[in-house]
């Protein structure tokens, strides 16, 4: 070897951040040895290369085996006494002892094997433990933003949520496929103020995005979504004569027709009843459906004629009589007619709903839980059938019910919905769109701060995951078993995660990562009132002098003394 070739064969090779030590505890494992503490992190990338024959050909091909580092644990340093006195500094005893490495530490560390990338298949992995000796290399930003996502920036059906958490500054964005993350469903699983409403905002701010224009619903419990009006105008989101539309539908403008609930929709809105009022309302809906059928609208007044007809008795000598239900079964349902959300005529189709480009919010935060439930039943239940029929051509454009194009629905509060133990009024709803919504175009998405409470058949159907900072151990308990995709190793960062920081998992991207979410285009509506300021604003001089002078009496005019009707003052 001459002195040109000694010194090629010592340049240090870009990115080695260590050297394969041997395999790990499972097959799936290997583990290297380094002394850099300062770029190997828990869900860091890097890679080794290794040969393999291409198929049908004798020639070799190079491929990178992704991997993502899982543990490490400190294996050599200096003596603990060094470290013991902290008047000494370990580096000045080191030198005295001619101890010379600027690194004295040995870190071992496990990587899990991811494999390398097919573009038509995705990751392979080979299945071959790397050799001891081999260098590993940090995975450089051009290589992940090419291999974790599905998508590149500002595609057609791309949706950039943010960067990747390890890495400085923006340097490797995270892009999510629209079309799995819509079609196959997605959940937002965070504790409370980890973010998840603001993740949920830069996620419709996506969609909404020119290279997306899509159809959203969102389902708004708190009133958190109403500053998505700001995309109005917003230049960010205008090309070529689109803008976004966007609807804030407030709880005086949500309106549900009545004859559009079933049986047990209006059971839930009732007041307890007895197991003969249960039965005698049953016989009348489905008298109510008999007698209109071909009219899909008929209101309370209808099903309480049907009830008296129900509720009839015959006596001994064969009469029939008027039986004691109905009186009853009257009064709760006149309550229901009372109701503002439930009426004859009026009411929220699948065309005002949704429009490509169109984002629509129901605000609910005034509305009750059992009549919150059973809106947005009726509204599920008719935009999946909307959906199907049109997809199967059986409407036409003229039909309230026409839907001819995808739609998305995001749910916040989504434990609300789809208890885990409880009956709901949604659940069966939202069992059947998860399972069968895909092949018709209606994506859902959930959120909430409680994934423990959430019914697991209706998140286990969720396959796009993102999960923020979750410290109740019973949520995470049920994350292990509810969200595979993510993988043992990043599960355990969950209660280390900060505000605005996610692990994104699933069909939406080609391998899980930790990823910081970017800063909203929009106001995030769900901040946290400041409570000590508010009462120091109570006291200040201005407010205090406002409330005496609204509760100071009115001083009247003083009535003239008068004597026979002569004044003497």
């Amino acid at each position: 070897m001459n002195s040109q070739q000694l010194s090629s064969a010592m340049q240090p090779i870009p990115n080695v951040i260590g050297t394969v030590k041997g395999p790990g505890e499972n097959g799936n494992q290997y583990v290297f040895i380094t002394t850099d503490n300062q770029q190997v992190k828990i869900g860091e990338f890097v890679y080794y290369e290794t040969t393999l024959k291409a198929a049908g050909d004798k020639a070799q091909i190079t491929l990178q085996i992704l991997g993502k580092i899982a543990a490490l644990r400190l294996i050599d340093h200096l003596p603990d006494r060094i470290f013991a006195d902290t008047e000494i500094s370990p580096d000045a005893i080191a030198a005295l002892v001619g101890f010379a490495y600027p690194n004295p530490e040995i870190y071992e560390v496990t990587v899990e094997v991811i494999g390398y990338f097919d573009r038509n298949l995705g990751f392979m992995n080979p299945r071959k433990s790397p050799d001891p000796g081999a260098k590993v290399h940090l995975a450089s930003d051009a290589l992940l933003q090419t291999i974790l996502n599905k998508k590149q920036p500002e595609d057609i059906g791309a949706a950039q949520i943010g960067s990747i958490l390890l890495r400085e500054g923006e340097a490797v964005p995270i892009v999510l496929d629209v079309k799995e993350l819509v079609s196959t469903h997605m959940a937002i699983l965070a504790g409370t103020g980890s973010g998840k409403s603001y993740t949920a905002g830069v996620l419709v701010e996506e969609l909404l995005r020119p290279y997306n224009r899509a159809a959203v619903l969102i389902f708004d419990p708190h009133g958190e979504y109403s500053t998505l009006e700001q995309m109005r105008g917003h230049p960010a989101f205008a090309a070529d004569g689109y803008s976004p539309e966007v609807k804030i539908l407030r709880p005086d403008s949500i309106r549900i027709r009545i004859s559009s609930l079933d049986y047990y929709d209006i059971l839930m809105l009732l007041p307890e009843m007895s197991d003969r009022q249960q039965s005698i309302l049953n016989k009348a809906f489905n008298l109510v459906k008999r007698h209109k059928r071909g009219e899909y609208r008929w209101d309370v007044q209808d099903l309480i004629a049907a009830v008296y007809e129900a509720d009839k008795q015959t006596d001994e000598e064969g009469n029939e009589k008027a039986g004691s239900s109905a009186p009853a079964l009257e009064w709760k349902l006149e309550r229901l007619e009372r109701s503002p959300y439930f009426h004859a005529f009026e009411h929220l189709t699948p065309k005002d709903l949704f429009a490509p480009g169109q984002v629509t919010v129901l605000q609910m935060n005034e509305i009750s839980q059992e009549e919150q439930q059973v809106i947005c039943a009726a509204v599920l239940r008719q935009a999946n059938h909307a959906r199907m029929n049109t997809q199967k051509e059986l409407l036409t454009p003229e039909d309230e019910n026409y839907l001819p194009y995808p739609v998305f629905i995001l749910i916040e509060e989504a434990h609300r919905f789809a208890p885990a133990h409880e009956p709901s009024r949604c659940k069966a709803v939202l069992r059947t769109i998860l399972s069968e919504g895909r092949k018709f175009g209606l994506g859902v998405g959930l959120i909430t701060q409680r994934p423990g409470k959430l019914d697991a058949d209706v998140l286990s159907q969720c396959m796009s995951q993102f999960l923020m900072r979750i410290v109740n151990p019973v949520d995470q308990e049920s994350l292990k078993y509810g969200v595979e995709a993510a993988g043992r190793d990043l599960l355990k960062e969950l209660p280390a995660l900060t505000k605005g920081q996610v692990i994104i998992s699933g069909a939406c991207i080609n391998t899980p990562v930790l990823c910081k979410v970017r800063q909203r285009l929009t106001s995030h509506g769900g901040e946290t009132l400041n409570a000590p300021d508010m009462w120091q604003k109570y006291f200040q001089p201005h407010r205090v002098q406002a409330r005496e002078v609204e509760v100071a009496p009115v001083v009247g005019r003083k009535r003239p003394t008068t004597f026979r009707g002569v004044s003497i003052d």
